[in-house]
Parts: C-alpha cells; sequence; structure tokens
C-alpha cells in the first residue's frame, strides 16, 4: 500500500480510530493486523519471508538469551545473519552475482551455464533485514534483553508507517514505544498531521513532478547535451531529497498521531559543507546503523592497522552502502565515490583545519558546501542512472564541455515552458520553506496558532492545486 494513495487515506483513519478505542493490552493485535495488511496490499505472498525472519529471530535471541558467555551465543547469531543475509541475497543480489560470473567465465574463455532466479524483488526487504539484524546482534552483545512475547516482536518487524523505507529502528527504542500506553491526545495529534501534510508537499508537489522532467531525461540520456543532462541531474537531487524525506516525514507524523516516537531521517543534509556532514544529515537511521554495526566492528576487527584500518573500514562499510541501495555497478561506484570522498576528508582533517583558519571559517564552509554539491550530484549520476553505460555518457557529456544550448532550449519547449516554470517556482518555494518547516515540525521553532494554521493551510492548498495524483512509488521502496 502507498502512503499517497487513496486506499492509505481509508486505511490510516480507521486504524487511528480503532488504536484509541481498544485497551492498551490489546492494540499490539490491531497494529500487527494492520501492518501485516499494509503490506500485504503490495504482494500477499512475500508477507511469509517477513515471517520467516521474525520468527527466526524471535528463537534465535531467546536462546541466546539463556546463554552467558559470548562465545555460546555466537553460533546462534550466525543462524540469524545467514537467515537473514541468506533471503535478502536470493532476491536482491543472486541475478547480480550470476550475470558478473558469466561474464568473468566468459573473459577466461569458459563455458557457464547461467541460472535464472525470476523473482519480484520484495518491497522494502532491505529496510526489515536490517532491523531484525540489528536486534539479534544487540542481544548477542548484552545490550537488551530478548523479548520473550511473539506478538510483540513481530510488530517491531512489521511495524507499517516505517516497515518499507524506514527510519530503520532499533529495537531499544522502538520496542518500549510499541508496548506504550497511549492516550489521544490533540496536541500530540495535530503536529503529527502537519508533519504528514509536510510530507505529502515534498512527495506529491515536488517529487513527482521533477519526477516527470527526470524520467524524460535519464530514459535516453544519448539524446541530451550536458546543460540538459546537468539540469536533470540537479532536479534528480531534489527529487529524490523529497521523495524519501517526504516518506520520512508521512511516517513519523503518523506514528506521532498513535503517540509512536519514531526517529528523526534527515536533518537538512544539503546545507552540509563536507561528503562526511552530509551523511550525518542524510539516512540518518542508515548512517548510524552502518557505522554502529559494520564500521565499527570492522575497524575492532583490525586494531593493529591504525588509520589505515579506518581507511579500511571506511571503503568497505561504503562499498557495502552503495550494495545496499541495489544491485547495479551503478550502485557499487555510488558507494565507492562516497567512501573514496569521506576518506580523504578524513585523511586530511587536519590539513583542511589549518586552511579553515587562513581563509577564515565562513570562507571555508562555503567552499565545502559547493564542493559536496558538486560531488553529490557526481553521486547522483550513478545512482539515478538506468545503466552503467549511461552514466559514463553523462559524465563524459558534462565533463567533455559539450554544452548546447539550443539542446536545452528543445527540452524546454518539448516539456513546455509554462510547465516548467511552474515546476520551478514550487521548488523555489520549497527551498525557501524547507528550513523553517523542517525546525517548526521538530519543536525548535515556535509559530502562533494563527500563523502555523495559514501556513499548513497554504501547504494543502499546493498539494490540492499541483499535486501529482498519480500511484507513484517511493524511490526507496526498490531497496
Amino acid at each position: 500500500m502507498l502512503f499517497n494513495s487513496l486506499e492509505f487515506f481509508i486505511f490510516f483513519p480507521l486504524v487511528v480510530l480503532a488504536y484509541f478505542l481498544l485497551p492498551y493490552k490489546h492494540r499490539w493485535i490491531l497494529l500487527l493486523g494492520a501492518s501485516y495488511y499494509f503490506y500485504m496490499a503490495w504482494k500477499a505472498e512475500y508477507i511469509i519471508l517477513i515471517i520467516i525472519s521474525t520468527l527466526v529471530d524471535f528463537f534465535v535471541s531467546n536462546k541466546m538469551g539463556k546463554l552467558e558467555r559470548k562465545e555460546d551465543r555466537k553460533p546462534w547469531l550466525m543462524v540469524s545473519i545467514f537467515a537473514n543475509l541468506g533471503i535478502l541475497f536470493a532476491f536482491k543480489y543472486f541475478n547480480f552475482f550470476i550475470d558478473n560470473l558469466e561474464v568473468l567465465f566468459s573473459s577466461l574463455g569458459l563455458y557457464f551455464s547461467k541460472p535464472v532466479m525470476s523473482l519480484l524483488l520484495p518491497m522494502g526487504i532491505s529496510f526489515y533485514t536490517f532491523q531484525t539484524l540489528s536486534y539479534s546482534i544487540d542481544v548477542y552483545n548484552g545490550k537488551i534483553k530478548p523479548e520473550t512475547h511473539l506478538g510483540h516482536f513481530a510488530l517491531f518487524v512489521t511495524y507499517f508507517p516505517q516497515l518499507v523505507a524506514g527510519p530503520i529502528e532499533r529495537a531499544e527504542n522502538l520496542l518500549p514505544e510499541l508496548k506504550g500506553e497511549n492516550d489521544f491526545v490533540y496536541e500530540r495529534v495535530i503536529p503529527g498531521l502537519k508533519q504528514m501534510l509536510w510530507g505529502f508537499f515534498k512527495k506529491l508537489v515536488i517529487a513527482d513532478n521533477l519526477a516527470i522532467m527526470v524520467d524524460t531525461i535519464y530514459s535516453q540520456p544519448t539524446d541530451f547535451k550536458a546543460i540538459t543532462l546537468v539540469f536533470g541531474t540537479f532536479l534528480f537531487s531534489f527529487q529524490l531529497y523529497c521523495d524519501f524525506s517526504g516518506y520520512s516525514h508521512i511516517a513519523i507524523g503518523a506514528s506521532r498521531i498513535l503517540g509512536i516516537k519514531l526517529m528523526d531521517n534527515f536533518n537538512l543534509p544539503f546545507r552540509a559543507s563536507s561528503m562526511t556532514e552530509l551523511w550525518q544529515k542524510w539516512h540518518i537511521s542508515l548512517s548510524t546503523w552502518v557505522n554502529d554495526y559494520l564500521f565499527g566492528t570492522i575497524v575492532k576487527a583490525k586494531p593493529k592497522w591504525g588509520r589505515y584500518g579506518i581507511l579500511y573500514g571506511l571503503i568497505i562499510t561504503f562499498l557495502i552502502l552503495g550494495l545496499w541501495h541495489g544491485a547495479s555497478w551503478t550502485f557499487v561506484m555510488f558507494g565507492v565515490l562516497h567512501g573514496s570522498v569521506v576518506s580523504f576528508e578524513y585523511f586530511t582533517k587536519k590539513y583542511r583545519r589549518k586552511w579553515s583558519k587562513k581563509i577564515g571559517k565562513v570562507n571555508f564552509n562555503w567552499i565545502g558546501w559547493f564542493v559536496t554539491m558538486v560531488l553529490w550530484l557526481v553521486g547522483c549520476i550513478f545512482f539515478r542512472s538506468n545503466t552503467f553505460s549511461d552514466a559514463t555518457y553523462i559524465l563524459s557529456t558534462i565533463f567533455g564541455g559539450e554544452f548546447d544550448i539550443a539542446d536545452f532550449t528543445n527540452f524546454v519547449l518539448n516539456i513546455g515552458f509554462g510547465f516548467l516554470l511552474i515546476k520551478i517556482l514550487l521548488l523555489l518555494i520549497f527551498i525557501v520553506l524547507d528550513p523553517f518547516l523542517d525546525r517548526l515540525i521538530k519543536g525548535t521553532k515556535t509559530l502562533s496558532g494563527p500563523s502555523s494554521y495559514a501556513l499548513f493551510s497554504s501547504v494543502l492548498a499546493l498539494i490540492i492545486v499541483f499535486g501529482y495524483f498519480g500511484d507513484v512509488n517511493f524511490i526507496y521502496f526498490q531497496f
């Protein structure tokens, strides 16, 4: 089920109504049933994969909880890791692995009979896999006690607002929230609705409208020259941000109405003055996950390597982070690019501090912001390109200097000048409003009642007039 669908606009109010009418002790049953229905509305049979992950991790964690020594718990942890990553590999990476194995054998002059698995990628599989893995690892490390109530644990795995695109929650945070005895509180519901409204604005007004132009350019990039390709990549960066952060706002706002707190997933990432800072502000639940469970583990395993152990950890972490997004060499390059830049920033930290003092912190931050945004746009080319050859064509065309203004003029005429002007004006409205509304939604900024209602009424009016109401998937659903 999509947040931006008529079905959800019927489903969610009914869930909220039933939730607050039910006694506290029965609410988990409602939320679990609603979560299963929410996921099964997409493809019913794939709920089996979630149930398998739930049962494996519930059983394994309770086994580990009875063992005092880590050495004794480790075999059970391996069961969880292999079961979860095995399912993820089979559905998401098997064909990618086999295709590349075929290329390798062919280059060596060897015959390879390629098996093919024609399986639809389960929606949100990377998200709930990482969430359940973090739970098993935390139990293994003795950080949390295992949940002994199967129903409560199943709800932790499948809680519908964040099931298919996060935030990727930790058990120590989400489980107590799901068990909380929440009453209907008007002062909590209104901010939740406002946050959902801003999320819908980001998705329907900005992301889905920009997608029309971005898809036109990226579906046949060889038809366009440098200016048009730069323009399309610039628009995609905002499409991606608004699509994903819009989902997060809707998920967090919906949970807020229910009295369940989810972690923030974005913190104005396009204001970052380094790639390291950008990843501290972008998809925060994933970046903290890989830092805690992947990077930290790798560095601890290589204590004698010193700074080179950190470099090794960064490259491996970002390589996996790239592959997490998709089984394609474009995503591998996305990870390698970001890992290389973050590594460079780490190893030049001392020199950059000296330079900051020389030219002034303000000037240094502005330069850092510009360089970071350029590198982010280069990464977006790999992220959005349908094939690796498309990405290399776009990069070679942009950096080859084929700046043909007539090509961009033709694109504008084909799209429609009026259409383009409206979309750019809407984007500018978003750019101006986003920092203010971000602080307002998070409670670090206040606004008087009449002004607040006037602002969000205007947001609602813009959604009604300019929103794209086709059933367009959120970009991160595919991950």
